[in-house]
């Protein structure tokens, strides 16, 4: 069994789709801790509902990134923690994260990547009139959402569509995209080569 550190900022609803599937028996593996850089994220208080170890980590109370990273790092490390899941974190980790856990970190993004990488991806497909968007579950790498892609799952941009109603679609798909994400790692099915995720 794995164990899992999950990263969030805001609402936390795909850790909550975490939980919950970790509840089910879907996934091979335990939320050991969640981190948040925002002391108020609701995701803290699903994580505290649910009986999970939780550790906010506010910017600005470290002179710099690289004090904040170390923080963070030697939080994983003392909870010796196998993967990494970006749900909803709103900061680039920094490279001895990303180094040490190399291929180990995933995150969750609302559009099907390369197309409309960073924020507000979902605006930014309404804006180019694009009629098929989705969500990419990818490897993080130091590139902003350029990591090898694992799974994604397209979804119908409709001619009503704004950026909160496609952004509630696409979270739909966000919420199994995840967790069978999880479980592909879990089961050891996730090969990388060539910067290319081959499912085994």
């Amino acid at each position: 069994m794995i164990k899992i550190a999950v990263m969030a900022s805001g609402r936390g609803t795909n850790l909550q789709a975490i939980i919950d599937s970790a509840k089910k028996g879907e996934i091979n593996g335990k939320i050991e801790i969640v981190i948040s850089d925002n002391p108020n994220a609701f995701a803290l208080k699903r994580a505290r509902d649910n009986h999970i170890n939780t550790k906010a980590f506010p910017y600005r109370q470290y002179k710099n990134k690289d004090e904040y990273e170390q923080n963070i790092f030697n939080c994983l490390e003392s909870y010796n923690i196998s993967l990494i899941v970006l749900a909803g974190y709103m900061r680039l980790l920094g490279s001895r994260i990303i180094k040490e856990y190399r291929h180990r970190i995933i995150n969750i993004h609302p559009a099907l990547l390369p197309s409309f990488p960073g924020l507000h991806a979902q605006r930014q497909a309404i804006e180019y009139g694009v009629k098929v968007s989705g969500c990419t579950v990818h490897f993080v790498d130091e590139g902003m959402d350029t990591g090898p892609i694992i799974l994604q799952k397209s979804v119908e941009v409709k001619q009503t569509d704004d950026e909160e109603t496609l952004s509630d679609r696409i979270l739909e798909f966000e919420h199994k995209l995840l967790p069978r994400a999880i479980q592909l790692f879990a089961q050891n099915r996730i090969d990388v080569r060539n910067n290319k995720v081959y499912i085994k």
